[in-house]
């Protein structure tokens, strides 16, 4: 596949990247814009859409992104992680952190862009800017001079079309999901939250669960690839994104999930999310929940992921989220729970399937994720033929 090598800047409207806004983040509001962080982008290049905060600043205005801008992190742990903005996830506005390049459609099929900085060819690009343990900061004129193999227009468009169609599924999948989850949250709050036509009574979260956290191997024996006699290494990173997925040897020490455990985060920036639908050994920084009862599943599954519960365990104690949560936090937990539990048992029936349903849709996007990313180094290669596709 013929190729020319070109650089990132050299591919732009202006020639040259834009720093981002350096305000302060505050409370997410409608009236506001939304403020595009580091943390807000995904190791895969899409959002984390958990915890979006806006911006309250007069100039704010000014960095609002534009279809076809990608901006790339620019410093500390997440340098070169990057977002492709194409207008279909609402306004945003760049934060001071991240760095924009806006890409012009006259000298090459933008998302072409936005796959290559999804490469491997790129992430080896990126790494090597590291020096030992250290991540290496890169600025707007190094990224400007990030080297791009150019293959002819017709074969980026065949390439963004195969890939995006996989990319479109995925969004779709997403959205499905995130409805189902609004849909169980709202019928929980429905049932449990709102004066009852139901006698309670109030009990600590203790009374209706168990939890264990996981354990933590030497980083001597990660592998990043799987093979016989190892197993998957889950971590928290792993609530967001299935790339750069590690595995450890099988041990009895290992402390196993299943993909339709409750799984939540005891501590760091992720303090209290909750996640499902992986199979492997858990570290110590997730637990494992036990209901007591099976039927308790799904109505804990919706309390643990309630704002209500969110706020209470970052709250707890006017500790740092890098302080985690105990035995003793959850036994403080009181909440209002029905005398009669056959309520909890209709609840259960009516959600079950919703969550299968869930689980399904995330598998299928684990898939279809492994086959875009199996696919992309193939088509930029020109080892996967597309020049007799017809757009």
């Amino acid at each position: 596949m013929a190729e020319q090598i070109t650089t990132l800047a050299s591919l732009t409207v202006n020639g040259k990247g834009s720093y981002g806004i350096g305000a302060s983040a505050v409370p997410f509001s409608r009236d506001l814009y939304t403020y595009l962080r580091i943390t807000d982008i995904k190791d895969d290049g899409t959002l984390n859409l958990q915890d979006l905060k806006s911006v309250d600043d007069d100039k704010a205005s000014e960095y609002l992104l534009k279809p076809n801008d990608i901006v790339f992190a620019r410093t500390g742990a997440s340098t070169g992680r990057n977002y492709f903005y194409d207008g279909t996830d609402g306004e945003f506005v760049y934060a001071g952190f991240l760095i924009k390049f806006s890409i012009d459609e006259k000298k090459v099929n933008p998302k072409y862009i936005k796959y290559f900085c999804q490469s491997k060819q790129y992430k080896d690009w990126i790494n090597s800017f590291n020096t030992g343990s250290t991540r290496g900061n890169i600025n707007a004129q190094t990224l400007g001079k990030m080297p791009i193999p150019l293959i002819e227009r017709k074969k980026q468009d065949a390439l963004v079309s195969i890939l995006s169609s996989i990319d479109e599924k995925i969004k779709k999948n997403e959205a499905i999901n995130n409805n189902l989850e609004q849909q169980a949250q709202t019928l929980f709050e429905n049932t449990f939250c709102k004066p009852a036509d139901f006698a309670t009574k109030r009990i600590s979260l203790s009374n209706l669960m168990d939890y264990a956290g996981g354990s933590q191997p030497p980083a001597s024996e990660f592998i990043f690839s799987p093979q016989e006699g190892y197993i998957r290494f889950v971590q928290i990173r792993d609530y967001d994104t299935d790339s750069h997925i590690t595995y450890i040897p099988v041990s009895s020490k290992n402390k196993l999930c299943e993909e339709h455990d409750i799984m939540i985060a005891r501590y760091g920036a992720s303090l209290g999310r909750i996640c499902f639908g992986i199979n492997g050994a858990y570290n110590v920084a997730l637990a494992k929940v036990f209901p007591k009862k099976t039927f308790y599943r799904e109505f804990l599954r919706c309390y643990l992921s309630s704002r209500t519960f969110y706020e209470g365990i970052n709250n707890k104690g006017g500790r740092s989220a890098q302080s985690g949560f105990n035995q003793s936090d959850i036994n403080s937990f009181e909440i209002e729970f029905p005398l009669d539990e056959a309520i909890v048992k209709n609840f259960e029936d009516i959600i079950a399937p919703m969550f299968e349903q869930r689980l399904q849709l995330k598998k299928e996007n684990q898939y279809l994720s492994s086959l875009r990313d199996t696919l992309l180094p193939k088509l930029m290669s020109g080892e996967i033929d597309v020049s007799n596709i017809e757009l």
